[in-house]
């Protein structure tokens, strides 16, 4: 197995990740330094959930290493990550829906961490909703919030997972920046998932693409968006196998 040499916010050498022994995601390595966005592409069933909760701890590791922040993450541990400050927002959203948003905040606040109301900064559109139950909010307000949790316990690596599924674009558009913002003033290595291909880049500073498990492509974001056709290349050049079946 590789190793890694101990280095600030994310990386993973040589990560093989599944469910129940499958392999979907193999032989993937990725570094993602404070203060930069990855965005990770690919096709449905190329394996960026599994990926994801791996990195998180919810699904064991079938191989390779993962740090954060310079330690060295126990396999199938989120609490492990959660405390090396991996914070995920997961695709499903996760939110209480019979609190109110104040209330879904103050859940996630940690000791000496900020205020809820702080949050408010970020997402303008959620004061109006304060004491409204989550469940009430529209998809885009659930997404803030859900967002808002997650920097609510100041995470030094962000992970987030499908942030526009559901949404219309110019939603979409709403909410990225604030992902951007997290790494530039709070100094978090965020890998975004996001099938947006061209916001992804627009907030990104470098692109993986993801393909039946495996990296098909890397490299700046700016530098793939210039270059599309081989983006569109990498993205498109298979369509399937039926090993990754149930992976996302």
């Amino acid at each position: 197995m590789s190793t890694i040499v101990a280095t600030d916010g994310l990386a993973c050498r040589s990560l093989v990740a599944g469910h129940r022994g499958a392999a979907f995601v193999r032989d993937v390595s990725l570094e993602v330094a404070p203060g930069k966005v990855l965005a990770l592409i690919g096709p449905n069933g190329a394996g960026k959930t599994t990926l994801l909760l791996t990195l998180a701890g919810l699904l064991p590791r079938l191989g390779g290493d993962v740090v954060v922040n310079g330690t060295h993450l126990r396999s199938g541990s989120p609490r492990a990550a959660s405390k090396a400050g991996l914070v995920l927002v997961p695709d499903d959203r996760s939110l209480f829906p019979e609190l109110t948003v104040a209330e879904n905040l103050e859940v996630a606040r940690r000791r000496n961490g900020p205020r809820a109301r702080s949050m408010l900064e970020l997402f303008p559109a959620l004061e109006p909703r304060w004491k409204l139950e989550a469940g009430n909010l529209s998809g885009g307000e659930q997404q803030m919030l859900a967002t808002a949790r997650a920097f609510m316990q100041q995470p030094t690596v962000l992970l987030v997972d499908e942030l526009s599924l559901g949404l219309a674009p110019a939603v979409v558009e709403a909410v990225l920046p604030a992902v951007r913002r997290i790494a530039d003033d709070h100094g978090a290595a965020v890998v975004l998932v996001e099938q947006h291909i061209r916001l992804a880049l627009s907030v990104a500073d470098d692109a993986v693409v993801l393909v039946h498990g495996a990296v098909a492509l890397r490299g700046s974001a700016t530098e793939l968006a210039n270059d599309l056709p081989r983006l569109e290349a990498a993205y498109l050049g298979d369509h399937g196998d039926p090993r990754d079946q149930g992976a996302s």
